[in-house]
């Protein structure tokens, strides 16, 4: 069964366990407002606590992923003696659905579709896996504008492609072509553009087939393995494969191996 919620700025689709949140603002490259936020802050907070999904897919619609920040919402703004607020904006606009796709029990996946810049940049990163077009391309545009990289771009990106080529990217502001972003391990796939849908999809299913607890204990483990020192780390593999072995996925993959048949994982 599938279905569709079209939102003021979004559209959200779930079917066969995958929910897809497609940023619905292509006549402004899909760009961050006020209501955007909102509504992506809510979406994220209604599929995490959906027992039906198991895989959450993050992409956009048009040609662009996210270009970041609506500046357009800011001219009226932008006039001499203007101060920004912008910790506080990004307390409340930005870092909120940063901390629920990296604390979502659930895999979730970006769908590159085209450019991704700004905060759309760091909202790719934030996903536990990246799938891109061959037409993506990814720009820490932040410096060009006067600002610092934001919405955890400096939390994940270094993780992903090590500390001098996050400083370069960073600093520079310079655009990443889906080509480099694979080879740099900034992405785990890059398709064709036609191809894309069809590869999310088969990933988001092969993820959604698996042992959903199994899946959720993994990626806390790998998030927070940076923050722990080998003894802590294997303490807290000993209390998730603890948790993990008591599921009845544990029970029926070990089954389904003794009985030389697939698994039917219940996600329980």
């Amino acid at each position: 069964m599938t279905t569709a919620t079209e939102l003021t700025t979004l559209t959200l689709t779930v079917a066969d366990h995958v929910a897809t949140i497609a940023i619905n603002r292509p006549d402004v490259l899909n760009a961050f407002n006020d209501d955007l936020s909102g509504e992506f802050i809510d979406t994220l907070k209604a599929v995490g606590r959906d027992d039906d999904v198991r895989v959450v897919v993050i992409t956009g619609s048009g040609r662009a992923f996210s270009s970041g920040q609506d500046l357009g919402d800011l001219e009226a703004k932008y006039v001499p003696g203007h101060v920004p607020a912008m910790g506080n904006d990004l307390k409340k606009r930005y870092d909120p659905w940063v901390k629920l796709i990296r604390t979502m029990e659930k895999p979730v996946i970006a769908a590159v579709n085209g450019v991704a810049a700004g905060a759309g940049c760091s909202l790719a990163l934030a996903c536990d896996m990246r799938i891109a077009s061959e037409h993506a391309k990814f720009i820490e545009v932040f410096v060009n504008v006067g600002l610092v990289p934001d919405s955890a771009s400096t939390w994940t990106l270094p993780r992903l492609v090590g500390l001098g080529r996050a400083m370069e990217l960073c600093m520079t502001g310079r655009p990443v072509k889906a080509d480099e972003a694979l080879a740099i391990g900034m992405v785990n796939q890059v398709v064709p553009a036609d191809e894309l849908e069809t590869a999310t999809a088969a990933l988001a299913g092969r993820l959604a087939s698996l042992p959903g607890k199994a899946l959720s204990l993994t990626k806390r483990l790998l998030n927070e393995s940076f923050e722990r020192n080998l003894t802590e780390q294997l303490d807290a593999e000993s209390f998730a494969q603890e948790t993990a072995g008591k599921t009845s996925d544990h029970f029926e993959g070990v089954t389904a191996f003794l009985q030389k048949r697939s698994p039917a994982f219940t996600g329980k």
